[in-house]
This record gives C-alpha cells, sequence and structure tokens, in this order.
C-alpha cells in the first residue's frame, strides 16, 4: 500500500492531523461566567447554587426530592446505607459494569452477586436474576449501559415480589427514557454522574433522586459528615445556630462552583442528547456492512441517551483482537476507551469471590471485544466522519 492508504502503524498518514479524544464535554460561555460568578460570589462550596440545581434536576426528571453529591459512586455509596444495607446482606449488580457498582457494595460490607448481560446487549439479563435471589438478597442495582434504559418493568416486578429494594446506577443515562418517563423519576431510587465525560458534566459530581423523604432526609446527612445543619442553613442568615452529628457520615457533598456548570448543562441536556442521538445514527449507518463489527443495541420503545457508542469486534475475522484495533485507531490519531473489563475479573474480585472464568459468558463475551468510539455534542460533523474514515481504514486492513 502507499502511504496515504497504508495504516499509520505500518507508517501511512494518519486520517487526522490532530489527535481526537475519547470524551471531551462541550462548555460554552454560560457555564464559564456562571463559574466566574461564583467565584466571585464567595461562596464556593455547597450553597445556593447546589440548592438551585438539585430543584432544577428534581423537575427535570419528574422526582420527588434529589440530592447533590461529589460523585455517582457516592450516591450509590449513601443509597444503600440510607436503604439499610449491610454485612450479611447480598446486593445483585451486572458483571458489566463499572467497578464502582460493586465497589460500594463491598463498602457497606455487603456481597455483590453478579449477573450476566441479556443475550443481544449490555445491560443485565432479567432471565438469570431469579437465579441470583437468596434469602439474603436485600437490594439489586441495575445499570443502565450506555444510556438504554434496563426492562425496568420486570425488575420492580421481580423485587417487589421478593421484597428487595432497588437502587438504579443511572450514571450513563441522564435525560434517558423509559417507556416514555425519564430515568430517576418517581420510583427508585437513582444515582446520576456528571463525570467529565458524561451527558451532563459538572466536572466531578453526581445527583441521587427518590420518591422517599426519609432516603432524602437520610442521605442529606449522611453525605455532610453526618451533620443535621450543614453551611447553608447554619450561614446564610444571621443568628447562632448549632449543628449536631447525628451520624458517622462522609465528605460527600457538591461545591457551588461545581453546580454552576451543572445549571446550564442541564439546560442543554435535551439538544446534547440529540446531538448524541444523531451522530450514534450516523456510526450505525457507516459501519452496517462491516460484519467485522457488532453495532450496538437499541430499543425504539425507550429514549437512549446515548452517553456511549460501544461497538464489539469480531476477531474471528480479523488477523487482530479488540486491543489491535484500539491500538491502529490510537496511530490515526483516534481516541477509543474500553467500557468495560467485567468486575468479576479484576484482581480484587477474582480473587475474593473465586468465580470462574466462564461463569458469566456474555459478559466475558463482551469485555474482551468491546471498545466506546468518541461521541459527544463537542464533536463537529468532521470529526464524526474522520472517525469512521480511520474505523473502515483500520478494519479493512485487519480482515481476514
Amino acid at each position: 500500500m502507499d502511504g496515504a492508504n497504508s495504516i499509520a502503524l505500518d507508517g501511512g498518514t494518519p486520517v487526522r492531523d490532530t489527535f481526537l479524544i475519547f470524551g471531551a464535554p462541550l462548555v460554552e460561555d454560560d457555564e464559564i461566567q456562571e463559574v466566574v460568578a461564583t467565584l466571585k460570589s464567595g461562596w464556593l462550596s455547597t450553597g445556593p447554587r447546589v440548592k438551585q440545581f438539585e430543584r432544577d434536576f428534581k423537575e427535570y426528571v419528574g422526582a420527588e426530592y434529589a440530592v447533590a453529591t461529589s460523585s455517582c459512586t457516592a450516591a450509590l455509596h449513601l443509597a444503600l446505607i440510607a436503604h439499610g444495607v449491610g454485612p450479611g446482606d447480598e446486593v445483585i449488580v451486572p458483571a458489566m459494569t463499572f467497578a464502582a457498582t460493586a465497589n460500594v457494595v463491598e463498602h457497606v460490607g455487603a456481597t455483590p452477586i453478579f449477573v450476566d448481560s441479556e443475550p443481544e446487549g449490555f445491560n443485565l439479563d432479567c432471565d438469570q436474576l431469579e437465579g441470583c435471589i437468596s434469602p439474603k438478597t436485600k437490594a439489586i442495582m441495575p445499570v443502565h449501559f450506555a444510556g438504554l434504559p434496563c426492562d425496568m418493568t420486570r425488575i420492580d416486578e421481580i423485587a417487589a415480589d421478593r421484597g428487595f429494594v432497588v437502587i438504579e446506577d443511572a450514571a450513563h443515562a441522564a435525560g434517558a427514557r423509559y417507556r416514555g418517563a425519564r430515568i430517576g423519576g418517581p420510583g427508585n431510587t437513582t444515582a446520576f454522574s456528571f463525570y467529565v465525560t458524561k451527558n451532563l458534566s459538572t466536572g466531578e459530581g453526581g445527583m441521587l433522586t427518590t420518591s422517599d423523604p426519609a432516603i432524602a432526609d437520610r442521605v442529606q446527612v449522611l453525605g455532610l459528615h453526618g451533620m443535621d445543619l450543614g453551611a447553608w442553613q447554619r450561614y446564610q442568615k444571621p443568628g447562632v445556630r448549632h449543628y449536631d452529628v447525628v451520624y458517622p457520615g462522609f465528605k460527600y457533598n457538591l461545591t457551588d462552583i461545581a453546580a454552576a456548570m451543572g445549571l446550564h448543562q442541564l439546560r442543554k441536556l435535551d439538544r446534547f442528547i440529540q446531538t448524541r442521538q444523531a451522530y450514534a445514527a450516523f456510526y450505525n449507518e457507516a459501519f452496517k456492512d462491516l460484519p467485522e463489527l457488532i453495532l450496538p443495541p437499541d430499543d425504539p420503545q425507550h429514549e437512549n441517551a446515548w452517553h456511549l457508542y460501544p461497538v464489539m469486534v469480531r476477531p474471528e475475522l480479523l488477523t487482530t483482537d479488540r486491543d489491535g484495533i484500539r491500538e491502529a485507531l490510537a496511530a490515526e490519531n483516534i481516541g477509543a476507551a474500553v467500557h468495560f473489563r467485567p468486575v468479576h475479573t479484576h484482581a480484587f474480585y477474582r480473587e475474593k469471590y473465586e468465580i470462574p472464568y466462564g461463569s458469566l459468558p456474555r459478559a466475558e463475551f463482551i469485555g474482551d471485544r468491546v471498545f466506546s468510539l468518541p461521541l459527544s455534542p463537542a464533536l463537529a460533523q468532521a470529526d464524526v466522519e474522520s472517525v469512521v474514515a480511520a474505523v473502515r481504514k483500520v478494519i479493512t486492513h485487519f480482515r481476514r
């Protein structure tokens, strides 16, 4: 091949002159101006902007209560404690998720029970849930992988019949809809992520929504050292007000600096998702004739937030594996990420629980093959086209 057509790994010309990072957020002038105004206000930690962000977010998703946190992990941790999950309990979690979903179960002294992925997708397999339930089951934490909602009707029915709580991990799903209703609305306790790559970004941050005032109150207290009064209550008006520590809590509060971004990101979230949906559709059309790739699932009954665009390689049709494809894409100046290794294959869980490889075959199949392509409203159409060109170039090169 000549330099223009050979892959960059072999000395060819890269598709792009500059590197396209995987998950750049779109931050516009109004977020920047709000952050500057916050810095000038003198109130940098939890204060009026956090309270406004909580009000706006609960209205957006249709929840009764919303509590801002420093991360989705913090929200999940607090949710487990608030629902009374602890030592001796079991919590069902998907094997195919980021480790934080299982880590918080460990943090409260409970045991994660891993369930495999559905046959044609990434979400947990509801057909296997019954086999994971035991007398020790206290909760299930379904993950709306990549922004596509789980089958919540079935999960909720199983939980109600068997008497355990549902805590939704919606780290990927801000703005997603299940049967017309936004994830995080009335019903289950739900945790969201506002990490830098997420559909709504505050740099770092999260939110917990719930319909239960007792859960909201407990999470609010637990998330700030277990104090019954936060700084916002103690200092907003003249007078002396003393706090009491009613629980040995955590430092999980969101700052006003972060909320300043979140206020404006939330107002744009639907627009951001529309852009993600358009780019995902563009990828689907561009790759539909490549048998070497398994494209991500979708469900027209629900609104996919498309936090990720995860594809899988078919190594039997290629002369390299997933990591070889990622390395070649990086040489073409395209960033791609792995979402995720199954949790039970990481050292801590592998050594503690001794789950044999092959026990969760669908999650392991995904974990060996999956990678995510750049997908963000910060991308221009030309960026997305360069991703397509690079993927097609690399797949063609390694085709058997």
